[in-house]
């Protein structure tokens, strides 16, 4: 039977299970099972044919206790609340996981951008951020690109913002451009940080990645970004794809030029000297390690039982269903879960804001130095709890780790009432 949960109601049930598992009292959940914060917004965006359009937008804070919020902005046009209060809630634990100070928000708007001109999206852009500044702020909440929003939306956004504050604000938004405030590394930094997690993950099993053949649905900046860098490191990319299709050479392809292919025909499909295959057919290939770099419930009870990857590295947020989660346990299949695997590109936003607070900007080395240390000393505090506990998967040990720190931040704070806070100190301590 084809699962029905919403990706929030994913969300819920994974606290749910951590909290359950560490023996946590149940304010911990009543704290965690819906955001803090949660705008609806109108915008209103003068079209280039004079007319005015209204779209929808939302801004979720989940919870701010390790810090202010810190989370995306995605343009599409099936954003839906539920969505960015799942994908906030999934930042609060991302960020507890990296153990970053931040807490976890998101915002969206419904919109296809491929139906705006430049003008017009320069327009929504600071419309928007006219419409959430009383909530943002460097001290408060700090928004950053996601699917289909760029480092040139996030410079019309911190702008506007700047305007409305009357100076300028870089630390306001993260994903910049270098000129204004943005930090080197940034843009493959999800992928990068991705890349550093693989790595160890494989060593856990004794796989290679020299040779080992990579299956990567999603060809935007994760997707594009980890077969590049994995070509790079003697990985044979087999099959590729993004929201038109998917090709597929069993002899391997090359991401760069894959890239100029799909910078000139809009593009994956069609690539001279590949299979075109459908996304349905490229989840279930045989490969060593599928990357879902895409939207959220890619892999479902419908499709799991067919997928033969060794390792599922999530660079997505939210690819898989709990069902579906269940299933791969069963098939022997690892999967890395998104609130670690992914967590490179949030890595690096922190380190932009830190530097934009600072004044003072790192070499790219510096960068890429302190995202491999984190990403690699996060993989092994959730694979040593993995390993701790004989009966859980991966996702569940990065939870019970997020959770346990985000509920240790509300205890310290007061948010917990004192019995109940004493209680909490001897359960998170227990292990």
């Amino acid at each position: 039977m084809t699962e029905t949960l919403n990706s929030f109601a994913m969300a819920q049930r994974q606290i749910k299970t951590a909290i359950h598992k560490l023996g946590l009292a149940g304010s911990v959940y009543e704290l965690l099972k819906e955001p803090k914060r949660t705008l609806t917004v109108l915008v209103p965006v003068k079209m280039d044919n004079g007319g005015i359009k209204v779209f929808t937008g939302y801004r979720v804070v989940h919870n701010d206790a390790l810090g202010p919020g810190k989370g995306g902005i995605r343009f599409h046009p099936e954003v839906s609340l539920d969505e960015v209060k799942a994908l906030a809630t999934w930042m609060t634990f991302k960020c507890a996981v990296v153990g970053i100070s931040y807490g976890g928000a998101k915002g969206g708007v419904m919109v296809d951008p491929k139906q705006l001109s430049r003008s017009e999206m320069e327009r929504l852009s600071r419309a928007y951020v006219q419409a959430i500044a009383p909530l943002i702020g460097p001290e408060k909440d700090i928004p950053a690109p996601d699917v289909n929003t760029n480092p040139q939306i996030m410079s019309w956004m911190m702008d506007e913002f700047s305007i409305i504050q009357q100076h300028n604000s870089f630390g306001v938004i993260t994903g910049k451009p270098l000129i204004i405030g943005g930090s080197a590394g940034r843009v493959p930094a999800t992928a990068q940080g991705m890349v550093y997690v693989l790595e160890e993950a494989m060593q856990a099993l004794k796989l290679t990645l020299e040779g080992a053949n990579v299956v990567i649905q999603g060809y935007g900046n994760a997707g594009s970004y980890a077969a590049k860098i994995l070509f790079d490191k003697k990985a044979k990319i087999v099959a590729v794809s993004d929201s038109q299709g998917g090709i597929y050479n069993p002899k391997g392809l090359n991401p760069f030029k894959i890239s100029e292919h799909k910078a000139a025909t809009g593009s994956v499909i069609n690539y001279l000297g590949a299979k075109t295959i459908t996304n349905a057919e490229l989840l279930t290939l045989p490969c060593d390690v599928l990357v879902p770099s895409a939207l959220e419930n890619q892999i479902t009870d419908q499709n799991a039982a067919g997928i033969k990857a060794k390792i599922i590295i999530e660079a997505a947020n939210g690819p898989t269903t709990p069902e579906a989660d269940r299933i791969l346990v069963d098939k022997g299949i690892w999967v890395v879960p998104d609130i670690l695997a992914n967590a490179g590109g949030v890595t690096v936003s922190y380190f932009e804001w830190v530097q934009n607070n600072m004044g003072y900007y790192w070499a790219e080395e510096e960068v890429e130095k302190h995202l491999r240390r984190i990403m690699k000393e996060a993989f092994h505090r959730v694979y040593d709890l993995y390993r701790e506990y004989p009966d859980i998967d991966m996702r569940a040990a990065a939870y019970m780790l997020a959770v346990k720190r985000v509920s240790e931040a509300m205890q310290v704070r007061g948010w917990l009432g004192e019995v109940e806070a004493e209680q909490e100190t001897v359960k998170i301590s227990a292990k």
